[in-house]
């Protein structure tokens, strides 16, 4: 006679005990709204999308890790910054203004990928991102990032009526380069700064390289042909101040200067923007900053045209 093991340990346990069965898998609640220190960030909301592309606002604190290490990646591993210890061991480019900050997220819902508490969940591939930080949050919490490197206070002072919005930390995953994906990242900022009522663009902008001799054609081109005029200049922090005045304007051939500049700053000249005076080198990331100025009211209408109808049109799907 064979001895039924079940049967048996059932004969051991007290009577009238209910049997509970444990549970292997347990059910995982859906992740919370991303609350800041700077306020509740809008609910993942959605910008646009492209096909299996969509720029939308960061969700939980699991997307700001994915948007953080693709940071790391490009500005570390592909264009060779130098990361502190605690960046090289989490692999993550983080800073404490990423907590104050909403991220633009522009992600691939045909890849996914693996990652936070539930190994089983798969989430669509952070392929894009754009870090955005109002000027309300930013004088709750310090003021912004680039006052390190541009003494924007008297600026912002000068014009007290307008709304100020900082952008930084903008990267694209090397194969996802292409015009639909920048076109799909400045519809979004274009929505976001209409929903929050901005009237002024501002950030640093970074060329590849630390010796300003090196990048006298692009520099001194900015410096001729894109410096902002007294009213919405703002300079470069005096100890940190490289002088962009390398070549006297009549040296310059545009063409060949601006094929020398990065994609993105030709992008924001495109658009109408200002560059401050003065650049900084930054020896961590390899780069020498300039300031970008974009109000609004100078956007050339060719492109406020085409966001605003994209615009609209996203809006009814």
């Amino acid at each position: 006679m064979k001895l039924d093991a079940r049967r048996f340990v059932r004969k051991l346990r007290p009577a009238g005990r209910p049997v509970r069965r444990r549970r292997i898998f347990r059910r995982t609640r859906p992740a919370p709204t991303m609350r800041w220190r700077g306020g509740a960030a809008p609910p993942g909301t959605s910008f646009a999308r492209v096909k299996s592309l969509e720029a939308r606002l960061a969700r939980t604190p699991l997307e700001v890790r994915y948007a953080q290490k693709l940071r790391y990646h490009v500005f570390y591993e592909e264009m060779q910054a130098v990361p502190n210890a605690k960046a090289r061991l989490a692999r993550r480019d983080a800073d404490p203004f990423d907590a104050i900050c909403d991220h633009l997220l522009v992600l691939d819902h045909s890849v996914t990928q693996i990652g936070g508490l539930a190994r089983w969940r798969r989430n669509p591939r952070v392929v894009g991102t754009y870090r955005l930080l109002r000027q309300s949050v930013a004088a709750r919490h310090g003021g912004f990032y680039t006052q390190s490197e541009f003494d924007i206070a008297p600026l912002v002072a000068a014009h007290r009526d307008l709304r100020f919005l900082e952008l930084g930390r903008s990267c694209v995953l090397k194969p996802y380069r292409t015009r639909p994906t920048v076109e799909l990242l400045w519809q979004a900022i274009w929505s976001y700064a209409y929903r929050h009522n901005v009237d002024v663009m501002i950030g640093c902008a970074s060329i590849a390289g630390t010796d300003p001799k090196e990048l006298a054609v692009p520099l001194s081109f900015l410096h001729h042909f894109a410096l902002a005029p007294p009213e919405w200049r703002a300079k470069a922090q005096p100890d940190r101040h490289i002088d962009m005045n390398i070549l006297p304007k009549d040296e310059i051939d545009p063409k060949e200067a601006l094929r020398a500049l990065p994609p993105l700053i030709r992008g924001y000249l495109r658009l109408g923007a200002h560059i401050g005076e003065g650049a900084v080198i930054d020896h961590q990331f390899g780069t020498t900053d300039v300031l970008i100025i974009l109000p609004f009211a100078r956007i050339d209408k060719r492109y406020s045209t085409h966001f605003e109808n994209y615009d609209r049109a996203f809006a009814l799907l």
